[in-house]
């Protein structure tokens, strides 16, 4: 096993070690700002959670209530509650109050968008 992992790295590594300068400045320019960064880490994590990707990739087709992605996705409506909370707190979903009923849905169309994406790059 460890012939494999070393056979690995030297595959995947350089037999030279050289920076290539002008690739890492540009690469650190392009960089976005560290507060950003952890956003998008946010977003990701968020996303890494089963039960919290079920309800997005489920509101893609249009609003639902606590109780509609609780039979969805097989869990307790107060799971749902927690995921929601969490992905409204990232602006991932929204939600509306119709009289005693509050639904949610996407935030708005890049959620969407980068679901999709998601999906075509699992099926490329």
């Amino acid at each position: 096993m460890v012939a494999k992992k070393s056979k690995l790295i030297e595959e995947d590594g350089c037999q030279v070690k050289m920076v290539h300068l002008n690739r890492v400045r540009q690469a650190r320019e392009d960089e976005p700002p560290s507060a950003e960064l952890g956003r998008l880490a946010d977003l990701y994590k968020a996303m890494g959670d089963p039960n919290r990707l079920r309800i997005l990739l489920a509101l893609r087709g249009g609003e639902m209530c606590v109780c509609d992605l609780a039979a969805l996705a097989g869990v307790s409506d107060s799971a749902v509650s927690h995921a929601l909370r969490r992905l409204k707190d990232l602006a991932l979903v929204k939600n509306r109050r119709d009289g005693q009923m509050l639904y949610y849905s996407l935030d708005d169309h890049h959620v969407s968008q980068l679901l999709a994406a998601s999906l075509e790059h699992l099926h490329h």
